[in-house]
C-alpha cells in the first residue's frame, strides 16, 4: 500500500516556523545575556576593560530586542492564526 506524500500547506508551515521561533527566543537572550559577556575581554593586561555604562547598555538593548522580537512573533502569530489552529485540530487542511 503506497503513502501518500506529505504536503504541508504553507501557511500551516511558516506557523509552525514561527512558534519554533518563539520557543528558540529565550534561549537566543540567554546566550547573548550570559555567554557574550563572559567573553568581553577584561582586566589591565588586555588594554581594553568594557565599561559598566557599555555593558548595561548592551544588556538592556537585548532585553528591549528580546520583547520587541517576542511581539512581533506574537503578532504574526495571532493574525489569523485561529482558523489554522481550528481546522488543523479538526484534521481538516485548508
Amino acid at each position: 500500500m503506497a503513502q501518500k506524500p506529505l504536503f504541508l500547506e504553507r501557511r500551516s508551515y511558516r506557523r509552525r516556523r514561527v512558534m519554533d521561533a518563539l520557543r528558540m527566543l529565550p534561549f537566543l537572550c540567554a546566550f547573548l545575556w550570559v555567554v557574550v559577556p563572559a567573553m568581553w575581554p577584561s582586566g589591565p593586561e588586555t588594554g581594553s576593560d568594557t565599561s559598566l555604562s557599555g555593558a548595561l547598555w548592551y544588556l538592556f538593548s537585548i532585553w528591549g530586542l528580546a520583547i520587541t522580537a517576542s511581539f512581533a512573533l506574537w503578532r504574526r502569530l495571532s493574525d489569523g492564526g485561529d482558523e489554522a489552529a481550528e481546522s488543523y485540530e479538526r484534521g481538516q487542511p485548508r
